[in-house]
């Protein structure tokens, strides 16, 4: 058995496994960009971009178990959409990513920073990983040659292939100088929809996404407010909604922050406008929730009825 697997790891792909893609034939996003790529080389079979939302999720190679939960939890409730998973194959939220959508029948496309043979497949340890996303109907796509290896300078380069090739880009982790935030800023330059995963303001990994969402990118939590940008959802609100209010139903302590929050209202604003001590204040806030009758939204807390 040993051997065997021996045997399997050792296997290479021949060249006509690898087949040449001319600028004519791209991707459509890819024809948009700035210096396309003057040709790329593809194993697999790229999902068809027309039926597809093309989704970029790039993030640290240095995680927390906070990165890898929030990029296992989003993609996994995109499981039945038609969503294609964008990576680069590299440690980290990448492979997390491929290996997520793998995992919930999502197609993903692996664009590494080298040639596409086996033998320079990088990371070493991805090139299982690269074979399966092929074998479930997925691609590795890359503009170099097939028996290049990686190097420092090819990274950067192939990054604006991910945010050209995607329709939007999901930053789950990234610190304030990293190759990540490189992805985020060319797909704010192709016009292309930033998303980003809020993080600790103590976490070195969330000062890139908490920065880009300063100046600007989606805040994502859930894959439903992600499925919402992206229009394949509508946004659900309580049935019970537009109807009037009935304060008799609430006890003296929820009719307080019910009242106020006929406008949307902090925590902190909450906090400082009733007469509740901060525990009891918490204490309601969390009832209500539990009951659907307030929701927690953007860093504010509103009604739904």
């Amino acid at each position: 058995m040993l051997e065997l697997t021996k045997q399997l790891l050792d296997m290479q792909y021949e060249p006509d496994d690898i087949n040449k893609i001319l600028p004519k034939d791209f991707p459509e996003a890819l024809k948009e960009i700035p210096e396309p790529p003057k040709e790329l080389f593809l194993r697999g079979a790229l999902p068809d971009p027309k039926k597809y939302y093309y989704l970029a999720v790039v993030g640290s190679r240095k995680y927390t178990g906070y990165g890898r939960d929030a990029t296992e939890r989003i993609i996994s409730g995109l499981k039945g959409y038609p969503i294609c998973i964008v990576s680069g194959l590299a440690m980290g939220i990448d492979g997390i990513a491929h290996r997520s959508a793998l995992d919930n029948e999502l197609p993903t496309v692996a664009i590494p920073g080298s040639g596409l043979n086996d033998k320079v497949i990088y990371p070493r340890t991805h090139l299982n990983l690269a074979r399966e996303i092929i074998e479930n109907g997925g691609a590795l796509i890359s503009e170099y040659e097939p028996d290049l290896h990686a190097a420092p300078w090819t990274f950067p380069q192939r990054n604006r292939l991910m945010a050209g090739i995607a329709q939007g880009t999901l930053v789950i982790e990234a610190e304030e100088k990293s190759g990540t935030l490189i992805t985020a800023r060319l797909a704010l330059d192709y016009n292309r929809n930033v998303f980003a995963v809020p993080g600790s303001i103590f976490s070195a990994t969330s000062k890139g996404t908490n920065k880009l969402i300063r100046q600007g990118a989606t805040p994502i939590t859930t894959a439903e407010e992600l499925l919402q940008e992206l229009g394949l959802i509508e946004e659900k609100f309580s049935e019970a909604e537009g109807k009037p209010l009935d304060l008799t139903l609430y006890t003296e302590e929820e009719q307080q922050i019910l009242v106020l929050l006929d406008t949307p209202a902090s925590r902190e604003d909450i906090l400082a406008s009733i007469s509740l001590t901060p525990r009891e204040a918490l204490s309601t806030l969390t009832v209500l929730e539990i009951k659907g009758v307030i929701r927690e939204k953007m860093g504010k807390y509103e009604r739904t009825i």
